[in-house]
């Protein structure tokens, strides 16, 4: 993964969810999940499957966007927001977010 570039923001987040394992309910959480990557600013989409067993999560999103004005659109998007009421408060029993910016000299 290259360096995350000096104001850059890196978005992640861990999560859980309702459905089953392999379930069709979890494939289509996660194929609405990727609609995301869609939403203006969004930059180096990644959907992921946790494979350590140190922690209960079992997927991870992850997004780069420009800057904090871009990051700040993307929280008020109407995509974004309808995902979140519609889909991720409804769904997602535990998660933990994470959002970085590079500390380079």
């Amino acid at each position: 993964m290259p360096r995350l570039a000096a104001g850059r923001i890196r978005h992640t987040v861990i999560f859980r969810l309702s459905h089953p394992e392999g379930s069709s309910a979890e494939s289509e959480f996660l194929t609405a999940a990727g609609a995301l990557a869609a939403i203006p600013g969004v930059e180096e989409f990644e959907i992921l499957r946790e494979t350590s067993p140190k922690n209960e999560y079992r997927f991870g999103i992850s997004m780069e966007f420009a800057g904090p004005a871009a990051y700040a659109e993307y929280n008020e998007h109407p995509d974004h927001v309808q995902f979140v009421q519609e889909r991720w408060l409804a769904e997602v029993t535990d998660f933990l977010e994470v959002d970085y910016e590079p500390l380079t000299p």
